[in-house]
């Protein structure tokens, strides 16, 4: 068809378009998509760029279609479901459980006192001890939680930022304990401390002392762990914050670049580290957006690896990344509406070429999980890979003319976030200044004004409500728990060698003060001789200070 005919027949149908609306009016006035992107009525082929500079083929530069060949035709995404509550030794039964239900690797929920470095007997973990996460004072609780599951088979994700550094090692004292080599142990630990001062709040140290810890991990990892992801740069807090999509993607990507810099000033070669790096994004409900999104965050951040930063080794331009569905989508009211929310976010994120991934259950905005409804989840994920044939091709909307304008828009968008980070000093400085933070607020402040007037429906909770109330069956954490888990923390202390344990804190401390040293194997000396996550962490405290927001 030549141009002309083309032309002429979009305008004769734009005509009819007309003549219909007179009759049958749109719904509303303009459609937008969360990122306020607008959405046209059609799309048509776009003649802007040829097919190989903008898509490319999957598993070639730039990665816009995948990053394998064949992508799931060879290997379905790690069916990745997170867990963790009350103590290690309840965690590892739910863990076991969803290993022999079908769970393909683990994925670790701390409770908040471990995520922010306090020990269950401290005054600050007072009442929150197991909650929202399992609880680890100390290598033994790590044993426990690690109980007859392979590390030599099974990989697991530990979503852990400020810490990580004494949680990872802790993950390795129990594997070479297994007799598994740190060469052959595979996993991710979150990592990210950037997204817990923007959106997320469980950070201990300020941004520098933080970003030596990073790179300490990257550099340790490199030489002797080189198949673990030393960090999982997290959109995904910045998502349940508030932030719209485009927003999500611009302020990851961003992080990303903050601490490849940091790596390359600690004088880290790009092409040893950057391939260890991983992305954690969520998806929401608006589900072309969504694929989008994931499509145009492999190929910003492949340009940038290849072209800022002139990675050579094509692994480094790859963004690999873990998804999970969106939590603040999830309703308390009528929360079985959530299987169907959670089923069309893990599809879109199947759509957008993840490689592991997380199904919420229907109850987790009333509570942690119950068994049944952590199953219903992981059914979820293994019905769209084994039954609705999505898995079958590559990209499967690749093409779509809707998906990859929307791609490209998302990019545009994205890129224009990046220019003012970069004007501002970067992601590090943008945090301090508090930019990231006020594109934020300022975006879920508007998103809940449409809620509440209805501009946004929600099911259930703004329409289509009803009368009766919702009393599912819950899953509750023993108020005992508390007590039980400080007994065993006093049994650690009894049983170890405290003069051991001295030494090893007293060198830490030596080391932190020189900041030339890595960290990494004191802390892995400290934690085999059963130093507590508290102890390390105040050590590092005492030497670093504790950042208290703006």
């Amino acid at each position: 068809m030549s141009d002309h005919t083309f032309q002429s027949n979009k305008e004769n149908w734009e005509k009819s378009v007309n003549k219909t609306l007179e009759r049958f009016p749109e719904r509303k006035e303009s459609f937008t998509t969360s990122s306020d992107l607008e959405v046209e009525r059609l799309y048509y082929p776009s003649e802007d760029e040829t097919y190989e500079e903008k898509l490319g083929y999957p598993g070639e530069y730039p990665y816009t279609r995948g990053i394998q060949p064949t992508m799931y035709r060879s290997r379905l995404w790690t069916m990745r479901q997170y867990a963790g509550f009350g103590s290690a030794k309840e965690t590892n039964e739910r863990f076991r459980y969803l290993l022999d239900q079908g769970q393909t690797g683990l994925s670790v929920a701390f409770d908040l006192p471990t995520q922010i470095g306090y020990d269950s007997d401290d005054v600050m973990a007072e009442g929150e001890v197991g909650k929202v996460g399992v609880a680890i004072d100390s290598l033994h609780d790590m044993e426990q939680l690690l109980d007859q599951i392979p590390l030599d088979k099974v990989s697991t994700s530990m979503t852990i930022n400020a810490p990580a550094s004494v949680l990872l090692c802790m993950y390795l004292a129990v594997g070479e304990k297994q007799g598994v080599p740190l060469e052959k142990m595979t996993g991710t630990i979150q990592n990210d401390i950037l997204k817990e001062y923007i959106a997320r709040g469980t950070y201990i140290y300020p941004p520098k002392p933080s970003m030596r810890l990073i790179t300490n991990i990257f550099e340790f990892c490199q030489q002797y762990v080189p198949k673990f992801n030393t960090i999982s740069i997290s959109g995904y807090h910045i998502r349940e914050a508030g932030s719209t999509a485009v927003q999500e993607v611009a302020f990851t990507l961003a992080n990303g670049m903050a601490y490849v810099d940091a790596a390359l000033d600690a004088g880290l070669d790009i092409d040893t580290f950057a391939p260890r790096l991983a992305f954690f994004f969520n998806a929401h409900n608006n589900f072309l957006e969504e694929v989008a999104k994931f499509r145009a965050a492999r190929r910003i951040w492949a340009k940038t690896m290849k072209n800022h930063y002139q990675a050579k080794n094509p692994k480094s331009w790859k963004l690999r990344f873990h998804t999970q569905t969106g939590g603040s989508t999830l309703t308390a009211q009528q929360p079985d509406n959530n299987v169907v929310r959670v089923t069309m976010q893990a599809l879109a994120a199947v759509f957008g070429g993840t490689q592991s991934l997380h199904t919420n259950s229907r109850d987790e905005a009333l509570s942690l999980p119950t068994e049944e409804s952590a199953r219903i989840a992981l059914r979820t994920q293994q019905i769209i890979a084994n039954e609705s044939g999505v898995a079958d091709t590559a990209d499967p909307l690749g093409g779509s003319y809707y998906v990859e304008s929307l791609t490209d828009q998302i990019e545009e968008e994205v890129n224009k976030y990046l220019d003012q980070i970069n004007e501002i000093g970067g992601a590090v400085k943008a945090v301090e200044e508090g930019y990231m933070q006020r594109e934020i607020q300022r975006t879920a402040y508007e998103t809940q004004k449409k809620i509440e007037n209805e501009e946004e429906i929600i099911v259930g909770l703004n329409q289509y409500k009803l009368d009766e109330e919702v009393n599912p069956d819950l899953l509750k954490v023993d108020e005992a728990l508390e007590a039980a888990q400080i007994d065993l923390l006093e049994k650690a202390r009894n049983e170890r060698d405290q003069h051991e344990v001295d030494n090893a804190l007293a060198r830490l401390r030596e080391q932190a003060k020189d900041r030339g040293a890595n960290l990494i194997p004191h802390i892995l000396h400290a934690v085999k001789v059963y130093a507590s996550v508290g102890e390390i962490c105040n050590v590092l405290r005492d030497e670093f200070g504790e950042y208290t927001g703006m």
